[in-house]
């Protein structure tokens, strides 16, 4: 039976709840525990799928085809733990969960209220997979004191009077602002953010307070006697070079140690930090630098393209090579020339995105990487604007574009290379999309298989000829054009199983040029980092020495 550690934040967003919350999870594996983080938010749409990049940052994507939130990624990068559609769940879909149930009349007429209707279907959400591991991390996402955040505060607090005493803790971030007039730390907001906490029944046994200055130890107890928390569960958190140095921080700190106390948990097992201590010397021990753009539409958050940041770095620990990410707004140079804005860079990776906007732009970024021999990585609409950039300048199909475009224009013109998938295997059946099918959960999603061929260069990248990677798309590359394109030199060495759907296509005489239609980044780990990342680094390396 799991032990449960519900996370909640104060004062303030972003403090970085999904990060101490992950880094709680590594510690407590680093300890021999199984652990699973789930998220909790108050949102009412029912997955982020919708939501525009520059609201809400990135999707990230589970093997199993859910779209959920950003902090799935830090989970799953931060424990290596794959995450389920069953780690993320916001109102929206528990609310779409009730009304459907009332619809049936599962509820046998009864009126439906959120006390205790939706209080339930939270709880039930949380129980699922219960007796798997040893603890299971819910992070409850926004403040408290947050209208919409209320069912669930309530649900929790509920919870944990359902299960016996010392099986659920709560976890609280806060903020000590440092006011430089005064020269203080005021610890106000925190004891404020605590009372309401504690007015809605729920105290805290651990308290995580970031700050920017270094917290004395008079304001530790300070805070503990105000929010009537032991003294050692007051744990700073300070701001760090790297994120991947949270979990050697949060150690020292001794946050795992104040949970395992919470718990009652003695002796507790002494933690194996070497994986940590490793990523950390990698980090801070890089041998050289590259430059890398990304050439993207959402540039104006990077949170927007969050894995992908996240999976250059590890493939600059992989290579002990810091990369220096810079991101290149694709539209800047959709009417001009390319190479003013990408000359000096030892590598180009353009990313996936939606929409006609910004595709000019990424399609000239791949055709200056390939005419210019700089290592190139197209990631699902980067592999299709690598395919339309061969297409229009190798293969003479002068009017090559995507059939998303024409759909977008309510006209047509261009010749499709790309088009709107239709139909596709899922597992043991038949998926089926119309264009005008619900924007939400209606793509390619999660999991697939491809079949590598033999000596080629991701077949040597991977090691192996079959792997699995995640999708999330609406539009594939037409095979029917693929003999037209290898004839030039554009070879799909990557294909679903059917040998219907290209997912891979490289170019023979180039140095490092993969496009892929899946998503890499959303399987790279700092202790484990994507071979197709770690190699690309590599080539960005070569071509820094050649400089």
């Amino acid at each position: 039976m799991a032990r449960f550690v519900f996370i909640t934040g104060g004062v303030v967003s972003s403090l970085g709840k999904g990060l101490a919350s992950a880094a709680l999870g590594a510690l407590l594996q680093a300890r021999g525990y199984s652990v699973r983080l789930r998220k909790l938010d108050p949102y009412l749409n029912v997955d982020p799928g919708t939501m525009s990049p520059f609201e809400h940052g990135e999707v990230f994507v589970t093997d199993d085809g859910a779209e959920t939130d950003l902090d799935l990624g830090h989970y799953e990068r931060f424990t290596g733990v794959h995450a389920r559609g069953t780690d993320s769940v916001s109102s929206g879909r528990i609310y779409s969960d009730v009304l459907e149930k009332e619809r049936r009349g599962d509820y046998l007429g009864k009126t439906i209220q959120v006390i205790p209707h939706v209080t339930n279907e939270i709880k039930d959400f949380i129980s699922i997979g219960e007796d798997e591991v040893d603890f299971m991390l819910c992070e409850i996402g926004g403040t408290v004191g947050d209208i919409e955040g209320l069912p669930f505060f309530e649900a929790i607090r509920q919870f944990s009077q359902d299960k016996p005493r010392g099986q659920c803790i709560f976890m609280h971030l806060t903020l000590l602002p440092y006011l430089a007039a005064s020269g203080e730390l005021k610890t106000k907001p925190t004891q404020h953010s605590v009372k309401e906490l504690r007015s809605i029944g729920l105290q805290p046994d651990v308290l995580v307070c970031r700050s920017e200055q270094e917290i004395p130890e008079k304001e530790r107890e300070k805070i503990a006697l105000f929010c009537n928390v032991r003294s050692d569960a007051v744990i700073p958190a300070y701001d760090l070079k790297s994120i991947y140095e949270a979990p050697m921080a949060y150690h020292k700190v001794g946050l795992d140690q104040a949970v395992l106390d919470a718990f009652q948990i003695a002796p507790a097992p002494k933690p194996n930090m070497d994986r940590w201590l490793d990523v950390q010397d990698r980090i801070h021990n890089a041998e050289g630098e590259v430059k890398v753009a990304i050439v993207g539409k959402y540039t104006q958050l990077e949170d927007a393209y969050k894995s992908i940041a996240e999976a250059l770095t590890h493939g600059g620990m992989a290579n002990r090579t810091k990369v220096k990410a810079e991101w290149i707004d694709a539209e800047i140079f959709e009417g001009s020339d390319a190479a003013p804005h990408l000359e000096g860079y030892h590598a180009i990776l353009v990313p996936g995105g939606f929409g006609e906007r910004g595709t000019e732009g990424k399609i000239k970024a791949a055709q200056f990487a390939r005419e210019k021999k700089i290592p190139y990585l197209g990631i699902c609409l980067g592999m299709q604007m690598a395919v339309i950039e061969a297409a229009r300048n190798l293969a003479d199909i002068k009017d090559a574009g995507s059939e998303e475009f024409d759909h977008e224009a309510g006209k047509k013109r261009f010749e499709p290379v790309v088009y709107h998938l239709k139909e596709w295997v899922q597992g043991n059946h038949v998926a089926r999309r119309k264009v005008d099918d619900d924007k939400g959960g209606t793509m390619r999603l999660g999991a697939y298989t491809a079949n590598l061929k033999d000596g080629s260069k991701v077949a040597k990248v991977y090691g192996e000829t079959a792997i699995e990677e995640r999708h999330r798309h609406r539009y594939e590359v037409d095979i029917k054009y693929r003999d037209k394109l290898e004839e030039q030199g554009l070879c799909f060495s990557g294909m679903s199983p059917d040998g219907r759907l290209p997912e891979i296509v490289e170019v023979k005489d180039h140095p490092w040029f993969i496009g892929v239609q899946f998503h890499p980044e959303l399987k790279s780990k700092p202790f484990a980092p994507h071979p197709l990342f770690a190699d690309f680094v590599r080539a960005a390396v070569e071509v820094s020495r050649l400089v």
